[in-house]
């Protein structure tokens, strides 16, 4: 099966080092940013063009949401496949005369962080049978975690995603302005955070939950709401200390 990898980001990078590292073959790399495909490609040996696709049996686009649709339309072939990598976007969103699919890695990808990529769970969507068997056979040479999936449920795994993994990395960077403004080095926060994150692996999260606000500990949540002075993280503080008050019916 002929593939080209369609972007230079983040999934595309990744997406690309996972199919070298299998034996994937990749046919060709694609997209507008040429400093970042001479990148991956001289990593990985994968050629690449700014320019001209190549033809291919599967084209996966790891663009961004907005680019999905209008990038889509550069695909004129109809005997393919085109699948794109969102967590939200309906398949539909692709536009040709093509068959039509998801292959949506759930995992936070940045180019310099070395990932596992047989612990990444796949979700596959697809127009036909055939075409979500091929697209799992080839899920599965990466990672044995491979489900086939719908949009209806995909759009509620994204929407997850972003509070157990966006919302909190936020979070660990709001942290860091405090840390930081006091001269506090954020190192010394490394084991906790280590240690709430794996705790959740045996415990469910709501019965991990410590912290003053699960006490109703008023005395410390008012001394924390006198020494912030940063409007947008007193704000931060206090929804979500309402939130967990509201959890535990405090």
């Amino acid at each position: 099966m002929k593939i080209v990898i369609i972007g230079s980001g983040n999934v595309a990078a990744h997406l690309a080092r996972a199919f070298k590292q299998n034996a994937i073959a990749v046919e060709q790399l694609f997209g507008r940013n040429f400093h970042d495909l001479k990148e991956i490609s001289d990593e990985l040996l994968i050629p690449f063009s700014t320019t001209a696709l190549v033809p291919a049996d599967l084209y996966l686009l790891c663009v961004s949401d907005r680019a999905v649709q209008d990038i889509s339309k550069l695909i004129t072939a109809e005997n393919c496949l085109v699948a794109h990598t969102s967590g939200s976007l309906p398949i539909d969103i692709l536009k040709g005369n093509y068959r039509k699919a998801n292959f949506y890695p759930m995992q936070t990808f940045s180019k310099s962080r070395a990932l596992s990529y047989e612990e990444i769970p796949f979700f596959i969507e697809a127009e036909n049978e055939h075409d979500s068997k091929l697209l799992s056979e080839l899920a599965r040479k990466i990672s044995p975690a491979v489900v086939n999936s719908t949009h209806e449920k995909r759009k509620f795994m994204h929407l997850t995603a972003v509070f157990a993994c966006n919302f909190v990395n936020h979070l660990f960077a709001r942290a860091k302005e405090i840390s930081d403004a006091q001269q506090i080095p954020f190192e010394y926060f490394l084991p906790l955070i280590k240690e709430t994150t794996a705790k959740i692996e045996k415990l469910d999260p709501k019965l991990a939950q410590t912290g003053p606000a699960v006490r109703n500990d008023q005395r410390v949540l008012q001394l924390h709401e006198e020494i912030i002075t940063d409007e947008q993280h007193l704000k931060i503080y206090r929804t979500l200390n309402e939130s967990i008050k509201k959890m535990y019916e405090l």
